[in-house]
């Protein structure tokens, strides 16, 4: 049984935040640019920190931007971001294969160097990001505040773990969908509709390098 949707007025703005070591330039981000231009929606898609606390900062910052309701969307660590924002701002949210246990993923990669493809940045993680994580995680969620978009071939992330903690959210589930959600462009007018905004089907073209 799934929860009604929330009734807000339509969205007012897109924050788009990206998974981890992702960036502005991420092929979905630059999806929801588009879709939001068509739209001539205010839209925001930074570039975050990789530590947690910070990027959370940083998205907060960008809320008052957006006006008095914006719709938030975030991907993989970016929805667990998105959660939280949402959670504390009472907002609606889309979520495209969220990290819904990012404490104990963060835990298996302790120690472990990356660089990011986007800005050239090099870091390790820490126990920092761990703690940061465990202090932001929401004690609950509400639902009925989110759509939410699984790839069920989820190379990455356990689609059930996130279709359990979400129950009762409203779901697109796509059959052998990547972590990656490659076809993201196909559910844009679903994202903006749980916004409160009608985007026509394949009105949004974008090239990506080849």
């Amino acid at each position: 049984m799934l929860n009604a949707p929330l009734a807000p007025l339509p969205a007012s703005g897109v924050l788009y935040l990206h998974g981890f070591n992702s960036g502005y330039g991420s092929p979905k981000a630059v999806l929801m640019r588009a879709a939001c231009a068509a739209l001539a929606l205010p839209c925001e898609t930074p570039q975050l920190p990789h530590r947690p606390a910070a990027a959370l900062q940083l998205a907060e910052a960008l809320l008052e931007g957006l006006g008095p309701n914006p719709l938030l969307v975030g991907s993989s660590m970016g929805g667990f971001l998105v959660t939280c924002l949402a959670e504390r701002h009472d907002l609606s949210a889309a979520l495209v294969n969220p990290a819904v246990r990012p404490v104990r993923l963060v835990s298996e990669w302790v120690g472990e160097a990356f660089v990011n493809e986007h800005t050239g940045e090099r870091f390790v993680i820490e126990t920092a990001h761990r703690e940061e994580l465990a202090a932001l995680t929401p004690r609950r969620v509400s639902p009925e505040r989110y759509l939410l978009l699984l790839g069920t071939a989820d190379e990455t992330l356990d689609p059930a773990d996130a279709f359990a903690l979400y129950r009762g959210a409203r779901t697109l589930l796509h059959p052998g969908g990547d972590h990656v959600f490659s076809t993201l462009e196909a559910y844009l007018p679903a994202i903006l509709a749980h916004g409160g905004h009608r985007l026509e089907p394949r009105c949004v073209t974008v090239a990506f390098p080849g």
